[in-house]
């Protein structure tokens, strides 16, 4: 038995080997700003280090700095061996391409690490012109699309003209007349061949020719456009956003068929790069607005971005508030209609959402499908939402706040009755309230996280279930099960999904001081929500406008006039043209008595 011990504690001990193959500790940058700055030393280490800086750090370590305190683990480097840095000399003048192709052939395979990376596809071929020439193309399997690549190929080996003439570039010549596609370009550096094929090209190399040709044939796997999953509506367009971004785009242009409307391309990811598109009206869209979009995404410093919800979090202005402060949506109608009042979309390659900036807690609150409605059932909806909103901020804190300290607000009959049913409840009301709470948001939790399939049947059930059990189990009472659910349900009537999660978190403050303090612990929780939320901004824009501080509203914030009055855009938004349509958009009613016109 004692042996026994003794192996399982030798197994799970922790033994540093001297190995050359095997991992050791070792001070990396931080460690060594850490230990300065503890000698006395000034200056706090750099939050982002550049790829340049960090390599030369990294060839500078020795094995001695293995023995500091400060310690990380990483790879010790065989002497001699390669380490995966490129070194210096290749860094400059190496990354040019080569007139010989048996060394432009050797650089890509140290690129990507061939043969062992089974990805990368290498396509030798020779082409029939007088004399022959000898070529290869790259491209990866997966996101090249193959017939475009044999169409080229084809071209190239078949098709070729005869090839004689020994002035000028052959890249140039067989990229004017050999080659069909409609993006095409020459490059001679192969990190921009490399960024390119990464993203789906085919890259032509030949002998004698100092460039490649790039040739765009993107063609990997992706989803249809479908109906949108999360922003449903029973009238209107039924198209969403995919991952895809140049479908994304085209999804927006198709609605807004105008020349004014600008795409601007940035790449985000000091290691993966991401495309991001910025999108606009040229004649409607404040330019600092567009500048300000511009220069926070250009200005992050990231090895990888893969989603839009990321992206939002590095462009808000106050990341420390629970509201957010960009419109994220899945809709291209709804991206087309706030471009059209002057804002700015932001979208993402591999996200099926974009975001709009700025945003107000009011558009928040707004959906795409009572635009489309007649303006008597969108006013309505507005303010079935504003009810909710307000019930699922306000209402167990305003329970707890009456049934503890205000009891004089309740009717006698209805005051009665409560007692009565929590005569037999063993907990304290915080606690039934709080029990509650967290049953129903682990509810809601494991509805979402269970397959799709019985996701919606373990959500239902599960509710009624835990419901009915705990009240014939006396451990809560049934009004606070009615309350819960009513609560519930007023969140999910929220549009937005970052709001309806601020207000479930704001929710429990509500409890908390309403349980203590009653209405006067909820006047403090509100009045430091708004004035949390009036000095909240985004893109320069106050969150609360037109409301806080004081613009032009117009007659589309709560309530909705009929669509012919929603005249001008919004003020806050400061657009180069304010004026959305004329005086009198219906043409064909008479000015004054409003009466038909008569042919």
């Amino acid at each position: 038995m004692k042996e026994i011990l003794k192996n399982i504690i030798q197994l799970i001990s922790y033994r540093e080997s001297a190995g050359p193959e095997d991992f050791i500790l070792e001070e990396n940058l931080f460690d060594k700003k850490a230990v300065e700055s503890n000698q006395g030393g000034s200056g706090e280490p750099p939050i982002f280090a550049e790829k340049e800086g960090a390599d030369s750090v990294n060839e500078g370590r020795d094995e001695g700095s293995s023995q500091s305190k400060g310690r990380v683990r990483s790879r010790r480097r065989k002497k001699g061996e390669s380490s995966g840095e490129e070194p210096e000399q290749q860094s400059n003048g190496g990354d040019q391409v080569h007139g010989s192709l048996e060394q432009n052939r050797n650089r890509i395979d140290q690129i990507y690490g061939l043969p062992v990376n089974k990805d990368l596809i290498v396509r030798s071929f020779t082409m029939g012109t007088s004399p022959p020439t000898g070529g290869f193309a790259i491209f990866i399997d997966g996101l090249a699309d193959r017939t475009t690549v044999n169409l080229l190929l084809q071209n190239l080996m078949v098709h070729t003209r005869m090839y004689c003439n020994n002035e000028g570039s052959p890249a140039s010549y067989i990229m004017k007349n050999l080659l069909p596609g409609s993006q095409i370009r020459t490059l001679d550096s192969f990190k921009k061949i490399a960024d390119s094929v990464n993203y789906g090209d085919t890259a032509f190399f030949f002998q004698g020719s100092a460039q490649a040709i790039v040739v765009e044939t993107k063609g990997w796997e992706r989803r249809a456009v479908s109906r949108p999953n999360v922003e449903q509506t029973i009238s209107g367009p039924q198209e969403s956003f995919v991952e895809n971004l140049r479908v994304n785009t085209g999804l927006v242009r198709k609605i807004i068929r105008s020349e004014k409307l600008f795409t601007e391309l940035f790449q985000i990811g000091a290691r993966f790069p991401s495309d991001v598109a910025v999108m606009y009206l040229k004649d409607l869209a404040n330019p600092q607005l567009v500048e300000e979009v511009k220069r926070r995404i250009s200005s992050i410093t990231v090895d990888y971005v893969n989603d839009i919800g990321i992206l939002e979090q590095f462009i808000e202005d106050d990341p420390y508030s629970m509201n957010s402060q960009t419109l994220s949506t899945e809709r291209p109608d709804r991206v087309a209609a706030l471009l059209a009042e002057g804002k700015v979309a932001i979208l993402l390659g591999g996200s099926p959402f974009a975001l709009v900036v700025p945003v107000t807690m009011y558009s928040q609150m707004h959906t795409g499908e009572e635009v489309y409605l007649r303006w008597q059932y969108g006013t309505f909806l507005r303010y079935i939402r504003t009810i909710s909103f307000y019930l699922a901020l306000l209402l167990p804190g305003s329970y707890l706040a009456v049934v503890l300290y205000h009891q004089e607000m309740v009717p006698t009959e209805l005051l009665l009755f409560i007692a009565g049913n929590r005569e037999k409840v063993p907990f304290p009301t915080l606690v039934e309230m709080l029990l509650m709470e967290f049953s129903f948001e682990l509810v809601r939790e494991a509805g979402l996280r269970i397959p799709g399939i019985i996701g919606s049947t373990i959500g239902i059930v599960g509710a009624l279930i835990l419901g009915q059990t705990a009240v014939q189990a006396n451990i809560v009472s049934p009004i606070l099960v009615i309350l819960v659910a009513v609560t519930g349900l007023a969140s999910f009537s929220i549009p937005s999904y970052s709001l309806a999660f601020a207000v479930r978190i704001y929710r429990f403050f509500y409890i908390i001081m309403g349980s203590v303090l009653g209405f006067f612990g909820i006047s403090i929780v509100l009045y430091v929500q708004i004035l949390l939320t009036t000095n909240l901004k985004s893109f320069g824009v106050p969150y609360l406008s037109p409301t806080g501080p004081r613009t032009h509203s117009g007659p589309d914030i709560v309530f909705r006039l009929p669509i012919f009055m929603h005249r001008r855009r919004p003020d806050y938004l400061n657009p180069q043209d304010d004026i959305r349509m004329s005086q009198n958009p219906r043409g064909w009613v008479e000015e004054g008595n409003g009466g038909e016109k008569q042919g």
